[in-house]
């Protein structure tokens, strides 16, 4: 045994064993060797989830690993061992129209089908009132009457999760904000007669306020919120905390992270106290006019530094592996295999923080800014579902393109599930062709993508799901 001590801090959401605290601001974790040896670099960071967790035991007296007591509901338990285990497969539960289709109530009706297929976190749309009904123009952050649905309904809705033991991921969006009332310029950047009244203060210079320059990119067209201004920071934490803790929300997805400093959305995680946190991170990966570059490093980079700027509390979607993983697919498996004969995206390099996913409201659906070619979709859930990484389903395929995909991908998420596929499980990429890439993941499944022909090799090895241009097998 090994003890390792570490100053405590809030969040983190990798769970070690727990051998021993004290109640003072450390705390020791003893690890198996060959625990020490699993754990991947960046991962040490995982222990600071052990002092906040001993933290929210003595304050809440909830019975986790063997600390005992009797305020805490089993959901809490059950949503840590998943998260400290890196099961965690989240689905997108909206797309760009879902506005005009009742959607709380839509999507009420599939939250056992949810729970059923093993989706351990559900991102639902921007539930505040917004100025554009599909939520990312917000204004009125305390009304939770939206194009969505009614407060009422949204209530209805994160009750029946939670009876299901599947946890609500809210859509935050706080890098700029709709005005009410013109103000400094005849700009409307002032947000008097609703909740949170800023003045134009609260509003970067650059975006037409009086505050001060943006910590990251502009948002055009609206007014950008300054994240310096300590009023402006006190009141978002207020608003998360409501969000958490009085209507039910648990996980939290950062929209344009780009627009604000990591510093601060490490503030408001330490604060607030979500079980887990995700942002979109979003920028163009390397191209060479209309060619995507092989060596996609800059790009993982970039994201992998702003996980780094959160204190480590939040993954980040992982934009490097969608956009290798759509060109792949069409006849250039190659890029799946980095020069260190690693995946490719941020899921080679830090796959506990790295959330995989095919498309998104963005980048598919009716937007199609980005999309995935519609004709490989089963490949690449058959590759996001079988690797390292944390998957994340997108409700048009799983929900809108028939039954046969919807259970092709329950097909493979149950695989996952029953050979202990993690975020961190490793991968020997064994084949990586034109036509052909095959792994093994975690010495317990293999697979293949592609037109090529290929098994793996062993009487131990049975098919445990095939479709068109992929197969898995099993031990």
């Amino acid at each position: 045994m090994r003890d390792l001590e570490k100053r405590c801090f809030w969040p983190e959401w990798r769970l070690p064993n727990v051998a021993s605290f004290n109640r003072a601001q450390s705390c020791v974790i003893k690890l198996e060797d060959d625990q020490l040896k699993s754990l991947q670099f960046g991962d040490l960071f995982v222990l600071q989830f052990i002092c906040s967790t001993i933290r929210y035991l003595e304050t809440s007296s909830c019975s986790i690993m063997g600390y005992t007591s009797n305020a805490c509901d089993q959901q809490q338990t059950d949503s840590v061992a998943v998260i400290s285990n890196g099961k965690e497969i989240l689905l997108q539960a909206f797309n760009w129209e879902s506005h005009k289709h009742d959607w709380w109530r839509n999507l009420e009706k599939k939250v056992p089908d949810m729970a059923k297929s093993g989706f351990t976190s559900v991102w639902l749309p921007p539930a505040s009132h917004s100025f554009a009904p599909e939520g990312y123009l917000p204004q009125n952050l305390y009304s939770l009457n939206s194009s969505y649905g009614s407060e009422h309904l949204l209530k209805a809705l994160l009750h029946k999760m939670k009876q299901y033991k599947v946890r609500a991921m809210a859509d935050i969006v706080i890098n700029h904000r709709v005005g009410t009332t013109k103000g400094n310029g005849g700009k409307y950047n002032r947000y008097d007669g609703i909740p949170l009244s800023w003045d134009e203060r609260a509003v970067t210079s650059c975006t037409g306020g009086l505050g001060n320059k943006s910590t990251g990119d502009n948002f055009h067209g609206v007014p950008n919120i300054d994240h310096t201004q300590h009023f402006v920071r006190k009141d978002i934490v207020d608003w998360l905390r409501w969000l958490r803790n009085t209507i039910g929300f648990e996980d939290f997805r950062f929209d344009f992270a780009r627009g604000y400093s990591a510093k601060y959305v490490k503030e408001y995680i330490e604060n607030t106290e979500p079980v887990f946190c995700v942002g979109e991170y979003w920028d163009s990966c390397n191209y060479k006019g209309h060619y995507l570059e092989y060596n996609q490093d800059s790009h993982r980079q970039r994201i992998i530094n702003w996980i780094d700027s959160t204190g480590k509390l939040a993954a980040a979607f992982d934009f490097t592996t969608k956009g290798i993983l759509q060109e792949a697919v069409k006849g250039e498996l190659w890029r799946l295999r980095d020069p260190q004969g690693k995946p490719p995206g941020v899921m080679g390099w830090w796959p506990s923080r790295a959330v995989t996913f095919l498309d998104n409201h963005d980048t598919g659906s009716t937007q199609a800014h980005w999309p995935f070619p519609s004709n490989h979709i089963m490949e690449g859930y058959a590759y996001i579902l079988t690797h390292p990484g944390i998957p994340s389903v997108f409700y048009d395929h799983f929900y809108d393109w028939g039954n046969s995909i919807h259970d092709q991908i329950v097909k493979l998420m149950d695989i996952r599930r029953s050979q202990g596929i993690t975020s961190r499980s490793p991968i020997q990429i064994l084949e990586a062709q034109p036509n052909l890439y095959a792994a093994v993941i975690g010495d317990k499944i293999s697979m293949k993508i592609g037109e090529g022909s290929w098994c793996p090799a062993g009487k131990e090895w049975t098919l445990a799901t095939s479709g068109n241009r992929y197969a898995v097998w099993q031990k």
